[in-house]
């Protein structure tokens, strides 16, 4: 009893404390707010005296943001912000600092020194420049070695003597071509000087007069055969690795050339200007071969395929490529028209029809030489009965065309023999040369 009266007692104690409550709560209106306790406002950020700030930003003057300042004491806008840096002051230019990159403040006229100066440069750019794109420049010349340019009767040297060929060309690594008279005194005739690297091949026109070379300084040269002129001079940037001239008589400025960037290049030499190109192989372009009366023409390639290509369509019409085929460096035309003859590197020489399948003779194959990694250049007795072949180790193979059988092999020259040519009217002799350096005639 004693505890129930106390629990009452204290419950009437807080009774009015609890009234006085609930009344406020009646009285208050829907619309009053709570009473909030006002407490001074904190911020993080320094102070910034206003007075400074304006003085700071007055004396930026809107420069650009010194990098080397580890502290920027005022609010950089966008431009400062994203200004060029400050370079090194501009030789020319009339204010003592410059910013990098603004071509403000030049002198409108330059000294007579300065000229001088800017001509110089531009034209050592220019040649730079042009060497880098067009190939080596070297001066052309020519020596002529003989007794008289023309004989009593003023026939030219290089006129051929009846029945028979006058001259023979050769190209070397010592940058020159040289022509030697076969016929009467062996000497060599004249000596053409213009490429400042290795010469690469070489291409006659039909009569003789006029030839073209490829050297390993990326140009081409069209050389006249009696002066020693260089007509013209064609370049693409690249090392062209083969030329030829297209054999038909009214088409004698047209120039093709198979270059290191799997191109052929087709030139018209008489305006000087590309007229198409023949962009299919897939390794540098090695040989040009004229066939089915000089409407078609077909290449070799590091590829290791052959391609037929329709003559001024850079479309390929025939495409030779089987998984046994190796590269073939060098091809000849059998004088029937109807044969091409292919040096391969796998040491054997494969005969291939020039009809419309372009098809392998399977039945005809010539083999007994070691010719592999050598680019030996193959050939064809001029009646058709013979094939001919230098090797890797300074024989000349001929081969017979009808059985396929070794005919002959001659020790011509101690290393590579890696050209042959036969003797067009003197069907009895031909000429080798090798990597000894010498031209042997036989």
């Amino acid at each position: 009893m004693d505890l129930l009266a106390k629990s009452y007692t204290a419950d009437d104690d807080d009774g009015p404390q609890h009234e006085a409550e609930d009344q406020n709560l009646d009285n208050s209106s829907p619309d009053s707010s709570p009473t909030r306790i006002a407490l001074p406002s904190k911020s993080s950020a320094p102070k910034v005296d206003d007075t400074t700030l304006a003085l700071a930003i007055a004396n930026t003057n809107d420069k650009p943001i010194d990098p080397i300042q580890h502290v920027v004491p005022f609010n950089p806008t966008y431009d400062q912000l994203w200004a060029p840096i400050y370079g090194p002051a501009h030789p020319y230019a009339k204010d003592e600092e410059s910013v990098a990159g603004k071509k403000e403040g030049l002198q409108t006229e330059l000294t007579e020194e300065q000229k001088k100066y800017a001509e110089e440069y531009a034209k050592k750019k220019g040649e730079e420049k042009g060497a880098a794109e067009k190939g080596e420049f070297v001066t052309d010349k020519s020596t002529f070695h003989g007794k008289e340019e023309r004989d009593y009767q003023g026939r030219s040297w290089i006129a051929p003597p009846k029945d028979a060929k006058a001259t023979n060309d050769h190209s070397g690594m010592d940058t020159k071509v040289k022509i030697w008279d076969v016929f009467n005194s062996g000497k060599c005739m004249r000596t053409y000087m213009g490429h400042s690297k290795a010469v690469r091949d070489i291409s006659f026109c039909n009569d003789g007069t006029k030839f073209l070379t490829a050297g390993y300084d990326k140009n081409i040269k069209y050389w006249d055969t009696e002066t020693g002129q260089v007509i013209s001079t064609f370049s693409t940037g690249k090392i062209p690795y083969v030329v030829k001239l297209n054999p038909d008589d009214d088409k004698q400025n047209i120039l093709l050339a198979g270059m290191s960037d799997k191109k052929i290049v087709q030139w018209d030499m008489n305006t000087g200007q590309i007229t198409q190109e023949y962009d299919q192989h897939l390794g540098a372009v090695n040989t040009i071969t004229f066939v089915d009366n000089n409407r078609r023409f077909v290449t070799s390639s590091d590829d290791k395929s052959l391609r037929v290509w329709e003559f001024g369509i850079p479309v390929v019409i025939k495409y030779i490529s089987e998984p046994h085929m190796h590269s073939m460096p060098s091809i000849s035309l059998h004088p029937n028209t109807n044969w091409l003859a292919a040096q391969s590197l796998d040491n054997q020489i494969l005969i291939y029809s020039t009809r419309e399948r372009f098809q392998l003779n399977k039945k005809k194959r010539f083999a007994g030489h070691i010719a592999a990694g050598y680019a030996c250049q193959v050939n064809f007795s001029p009646d058709g009965r013979f094939v001919m072949s230098g090797d890797g180790e300074g024989k000349c193979w001929f081969w017979d065309w009808k059985s396929c059988k070794v005919f002959r092999t001659l020790k011509c020259h101690e290393g590579v023999c890696i050209g042959c040519e036969w003797h067009p009217l003197e069907q009895s002799k031909v000429a080798t040369c090798g990597w000894d350096g010498l031209i042997k005639y036989w």
